[in-house]
């Protein structure tokens, strides 16, 4: 493993990701109960051990269980995703959000929309080309000598621009079906998800994962600048490399399996720095508290508006954008922007 595993462990850090797995876990069984068939959560719970009635178990297993299942790795990939980019950048605003790479994975989606009249398969495909390919330009855009977080940010913001105008020229020249799907795909949505979606999106957490909070430690020995990182050993440009990688490929999966939901990156890692008040970019945490952030947010979207269901995308964007105000007005309070 990149420079050894650590042992400490920090009691409020440790306490704050086993209450994030008890909330997943509840929001979880909550949102499969929740629906025109409801179902109590304790029959939830038997349903899921097997000794629930005919129709629970093809309500639950067949049903509900893949969407939640997709929306806690779509989550989960989204928090970690943010946590490494918002370290690498030592900016609570360096998220892939900000930094082009979902906008590239929309670009990917809706060129095989719009060009190729792919299907969902295709699409899926698209995006994690998509935000590959614009990971990879914004590394080498950012490229001098290494990269460095304040040049990396410039860079996403100008990238995501360029494609965001890419994204308005594909739409006017979608015909009326493309230009709905299109729309659609864009907004972020966890309906109709089910196990061809769970498969791949599973392969990638179970591959990355691991690799990121492998090198959870030479990140922290980055947040400390590159000469503190050299000088510790770490091999900076390399770790900096697999990282944003590993991070950029998880951010597409997601986007390949349910859509640019916005504004869980960007919120995740601050929601979980601030329940563990620990230092470093507390991946772990991060992990848990996306998958968290949007059960909760898709329950709230599927029931909080009566008998409209919302695409869980809408109310990301909404309590995100609220979020970054506040963070925009608190950063630039702290004389940091």
């Amino acid at each position: 493993m990149p420079g050894g595993l650590s042992v400490r462990v920090e009691p409020r850090g440790a306490a704050a990701v086993a209450g994030l797995v008890l909330l997943t876990l509840a929001a979880g069984i909550v949102l499969i109960g929740s629906g025109d068939f409801p179902i109590a959560p304790a029959d939830v719970v038997a349903t899921l051990l097997g000794d629930g009635t005919a129709a629970q178990e093809f309500v639950v297993q067949d049903l509900r269980l893949p969407r939640v299942l997709v929306a806690v790795l779509v989550g989960a990939a989204l928090g970690l995703g943010g946590a490494v980019f918002q370290s690498l950048t030592r900016n609570p605003l360096g998220s892939p959000d900000m930094l082009g790479f979902g906008q590239g994975a929309t670009v990917g989606a809706l060129t095989v929309i719009v060009v190729f009249q792919g299907d969902a398969t295709a699409v899926a495909g698209g995006a994690v080309v998509g935000g590959l390919v614009t990971g990879a330009a914004v590394y080498l855009l950012a490229w001098k000598r290494g990269v460095h977080g304040f040049r990396l940010v410039l860079v996403g913001i100008g990238v995501a621009a360029m494609l965001t105008a890419v994204i308005h020229y594909l739409l006017t020249k979608a015909n009326l079906v493309d230009a709905t799907r299109a729309t659609v795909w864009m907004t972020g949505s966890l309906e109709g998800r089910d196990w061809t979606q769970f498969g791949p999106l599973l392969a990638v957490c179970c591959v990355l994962v691991p690799v990121v909070l492998a090198y959870g430690r030479p990140l922290r020995m980055l947040e400390m600048g590159d000469d503190a990182a050299y000088a510790l050993g770490v091999k900076v440009e390399r770790t900096r490399m697999v990282l944003m990688g590993s991070a950029v490929l998880l951010v597409a999966a997601a986007a390949a399996a349910a859509g640019p939901i916005s504004f869980v990156a960007l919120s995740a890692p601050q929601v979980a720095r601030r329940l563990t008040r620990t230092p470093g970019p507390n991946l772990a945490a991060s992990l848990l508290t996306g998958a968290a952030l949007l059960l909760i947010a898709d329950w709230a979207a599927t029931n909080a508006f009566g008998e409209r269901q919302l695409p869980v995308g809408v109310v990301t964007g909404v309590v995100g954008g609220v979020y970054l105000l506040w963070l925009l007005v608190t950063e630039r309070r702290a004389g940091r922007i």
